[in-house]
């Protein structure tokens, strides 16, 4: 077989996901009773976390990549093994198998009209360390890309210092780096981690730095995320926010020395603002070809209207379709409508990656300028260029 000479490495949280069907007429209640059966369906397993969401996804797009998480000798290992083996063999030949450790798993109850449950075992994931990084490997990509920190114990311990330590070697091998991010559990050790001062260490190593609303306004904004969270209703937080939230945290955020900021609005769709033309072409591996045109941007893409049957691993995939839109040099306009079209392909699915389909597919979606999601409110002072399908911010250079 030929050896897998990676455009990109994606390495972090993976896990398997073992979800029982649940038939209606369950309560909640029932579940917890001591001594008691509950009657359920056949089970879903599937794999999950940055890895094989994020990973998978570039590979079906046609991206190159090649996988680094950790798993433990165990029958669950085997599985999520095999299962990125039936994708591509090669997939597998770059994952951790480390002797002694469990694979981090999750049972997730998905009862009808109730929020999921997850029962989660972090495993493996709370030993992935730094040391885990394989130079050789990365030190030929062009990019890198961390997923889900907050949900790995040695990675997000020391204030941040080893999340730091990460990036900062890895992007002293010349590579671009990219870091998404994950839900702080706010009843655990990672909800009372100062992660404002995580990412001031952090990001002057990421040069993509690809946060939900919600995980950020939590790091960034902790007494107004727990306000919306009281406040939001049926529609979520997302609801209650307007694009101004955005903008300041992305001001922020690149004040802490990241190149650019990407943030997932949900339905809404995606928010970029990215760097001077200086921070810009400290990216490595010369990620960025056009540094002029991607500069000192502001854009908003709205989502494609499309029949949803999953939402899982939407965010994973959107970046996917994001980091693919770089790797093959396209403008910013056409890199943030790519990645919300593959955003959309993922949804038509029920689970994360099935629904990816190959590059020359996105790109027909994307040319076919399907309906777009309207947003609950227009932004203020943006204007929508409908040509190009994204709104343009107050603050990107072709109107300052």
């Amino acid at each position: 077989m030929t050896p897998n000479i990676p455009e990109v490495v994606v390495a972090g949280l993976v896990c398997l996901d073992v979800i029982p069907s649940i038939q209606e007429g369950k309560l909640l209640k029932q579940f917890f009773l001591p001594g008691k059966l509950i009657e359920v369906g056949a089970a879903t397993i599937a794999t999950g976390g940055a890895v094989a969401n994020t990973g998978v996804a570039l590979h079906r797009l046609g991206i190159s990549t090649s996988l680094m998480g950790k798993v433990g000798n165990d029958e669950f290992g085997r599985i999520l093994l095999d299962s990125l083996k039936r994708v591509d063999p090669r997939l597998a030949e770059t994952m951790i198998v480390e002797e002694g450790q469990h694979t981090s798993y999750s049972i997730v109850l998905s009862i009808p009209g109730v929020d999921r449950i997850f029962l989660h075992c972090p495993g493996a994931n709370d030993t992935f360390a730094v040391e885990d990084i394989k130079t050789e490997q990365v030190e030929r990509a062009k990019l890198f890309h961390f997923g889900y920190p907050p949900q790995m114990k040695r990675i997000r311990e020391r204030e941040g210092h080893n999340l730091a330590q990460l990036m900062e070697r890895v992007k002293g091998l010349g590579v671009a780096t990219s870091l998404d991010m994950a839900m702080p559990d706010p009843d655990a050790e990672s909800g009372s981690i100062d992660w404002v001062g995580v990412l001031r260490k952090t990001l002057p190593h990421v040069d993509i730095f690809l946060p939900s609303l919600e995980e950020i306004l939590f790091m960034l904004k902790r007494p107004f995320y727990d306000e919306l969270q009281l406040r939001a209703g049926q529609d979520g937080m997302l609801s209650l926010v307007g694009e101004e939230v955005s903008g300041e945290l992305a001001e922020e955020l690149l004040g802490m020395g990241c190149g650019m900021v990407v943030i997932k609005l949900g339905e809404s769709g995606l928010y970029l603002q990215t760097g001077s033309k200086k921070r810009l072409l400290e990216i490595g591996a010369g990620l960025i070809g056009d540094v002029e045109s991607w500069s000192e941007r502001q854009l908003w893409a709205p989502c494609f209207e499309t029949n949803v049957k999953g939402t899982t691993g939407a965010g994973d995939c959107t970046i996917a379709g994001f980091l693919a839109g770089l790797l093959k040099g396209l403008s910013p306009k056409s890199a943030m409508n790519h990645a919300v079209a593959v955003g959309a392909f993922c949804v038509e699915a029920i689970d994360a990656t099935s629904g990816v389909v190959p590059w020359e597919q996105v790109s027909v979606r994307v040319r076919e300028r399907g309906d777009r999601l309207p947003l609950r409110q227009a932004p203020a002072c943006w204007e929508w260029q409908e040509a190009a399908t994204v709104w343009i911010g107050p603050k990107d250079r072709s109107r300052v």
